[in-house]
């Protein structure tokens, strides 16, 4: 997961209407007078803190965020929302000493990839008995919730969930005689494509990857997944990846790159320079994630109608990432049940929260990107993707095929010791990117061995 990319929307307002219930004037006076019982004890006063509230230097998201505190608490009187704001939500280097240190907020921030370390160490309280209270959590895709799941038991929500497809330059596409309304479905087709696209003059370049900080690493997973190959064992103790699913990963790049000259000279190429390159309106073609559009149009001076997203090729897998929140193992049974309901407010119900694309569209924010995909085929999933298509502010037919193609795709998570292994096979990305007789079967053999001792030592 690159550290730089993430965010967006979810909640759930099957909440409001069980909060309204709750708290009518409907039969219970009566039936209080008549049997001349007493009125349900108002719910205790309950403080729970949040970690990740939008920064100060983002003040819109701000706003929203305090919006939804004060909408939240109106409905539930005795629950106080107190956000933590940082930039960046996580810092590395203090995470693991916050987390052993018991520092934690009552509901702490978390990536994917750390999810499953912290339930390992006993880090996170187990929130399964409390989850009946939370009805968005049923139509959440399991394939997500497997990430915060140890056997049967849950530790945590999601808050945002991508997996990377195939961003395209349509203005491109359409300068060198392609259809920008069917972006291509396999590799052949990616390649017959670069090739024309790298054809309009110098300085054009058809497909762009990666090979650097650990992006080059990243990448061949993702394409290795989509191709149906395993970067590690099941059990996680040996390499997977000197495999036939692997080696069809690098012969691909390299006839791009060096028979068919579709790749451009300059290589060993990290996060900013793709973006910059598409930004410029001279990259054809990369692999990412639909936020790689906002970040080209937000960053470097690209345009939300130039760019669109398919689905990986040939893929019947895809690399997921994302974040949520996790519970202080600390937390009483008040607090966990309190964050649930923010949860489900904040993050989990279409037209609420994250999901609030009116009020979205209102503040000026872009809004229409598939940025997130928690729900699927679901019926929340459908009314999320109804509402941002009656509220877009950005071509959405742009995204269709990518949409259609998560419908199927598995969703699969990183890899363990995932930068460590990411950056071994920068090496064998970079070799086959700037050595025209670069063996590889020889390179994913040497990856092989070096990942084989980074696993041994962390078992």
């Amino acid at each position: 997961m690159k550290p730089r990319n993430l965010a967006i929307l979810l909640s759930a307002g099957i909440a409001l209407a069980a909060a309204g219930c709750g708290s009518g004037t409907g039969s219970t006076p009566d039936a209080k007078s008549s049997q001349g019982s007493a009125a349900p004890a108002a719910a205790a006063p309950v403080t729970i803190t949040v970690g990740c509230k939008p920064p100060k230097n983002n003040p819109k998201e701000v706003a929203q965020w305090d919006a939804d505190v004060a909408a939240f608490q109106k409905l539930h009187p005795n629950i106080t929302v107190e956000g933590k704001d940082a930039f960046p939500c996580i810092v590395p280097e203090t995470f693991q000493a916050k987390l052993a240190g018991g520092e934690m907020e009552d509901l702490f921030y978390v990536y994917y990839t750390d999810v499953q370390k912290i339930i390992g160490a006993g880090q996170a309280a187990d929130i399964t008995p409390y989850l009946d209270s939370v009805p968005a959590v049923k139509t959440i895709r399991p394939d997500v919730m497997t990430v915060f799941k140890s056997g049967e038991k849950v530790y945590g929500l999601p808050r945002v969930n991508y997996s990377t497809g195939l961003v395209y330059n349509r203005k491109l596409f359409t300068q060198a005689g392609l259809d920008p309304e069917a972006p291509p479905k396999t590799w052949a087709e990616v390649q017959a494509a670069a090739k024309k696209i790298a054809a309009l003059g110098p300085g054009y370049v058809g497909y762009g990857e990666y090979s650097a900080g650990n992006t080059g690493g990243w990448h061949f997973t993702s394409s290795l997944f989509g191709r149906g190959g395993d970067v590690v064992t099941p059990d996680g103790k040996k390499a997977a990846f000197n495999s036939p699913e692997g080696k069809a990963v690098l012969e691909n790049l390299k006839t791009m790159r060096w028979t068919d000259n579709s790749m451009g000279t300059k290589q060993l190429l990290r996060w900013e320079d793709l973006m910059r390159m598409m930004g410029s309106g001279k990259l054809g073609m990369m692999i990412g994630a639909p936020n790689v559009v906002q970040e080209v149009n937000n960053t470097f001076k690209g345009k939300f109608e130039d760019y669109g997203v398919a689905g990986l090729p040939e893929a019947t897998k895809s690399l997921s990432g994302g974040d949520g929140y996790m519970f202080n193992p600390k937390a009483s049974p008040e607090k966990i049940k309190a964050g649930l309901q923010w949860l489900e407010y904040r993050f989990l119900t279409p037209g609420q929260g994250q999901f609030n694309y009116e009020r979205a569209k209102a503040d000026g924010l872009p809004v229409g990107l598939p940025d997130i995909d928690l729900f699927g085929n679901t019926e929340p999933g459908k009314k999320i993707l109804d509402l941002r298509k009656q509220f877009a502010t950005i071509p959405v037919e742009h995204f269709q095929t990518y949409i259609d193609a998560n419908s199927t795709v598995e969703f699969k998570l990183e890899p363990p010791k995932a930068q460590e292994i990411y950056a071994v096979l920068d090496t064998a990305m970079s070799a086959v990117l700037t050595r025209q007789d670069a063996n590889i079967d020889q390179l994913l053999s040497d990856a092989q061995k070096k990942v084989d001792n980074i696993l041994a030592k962390s078992s």
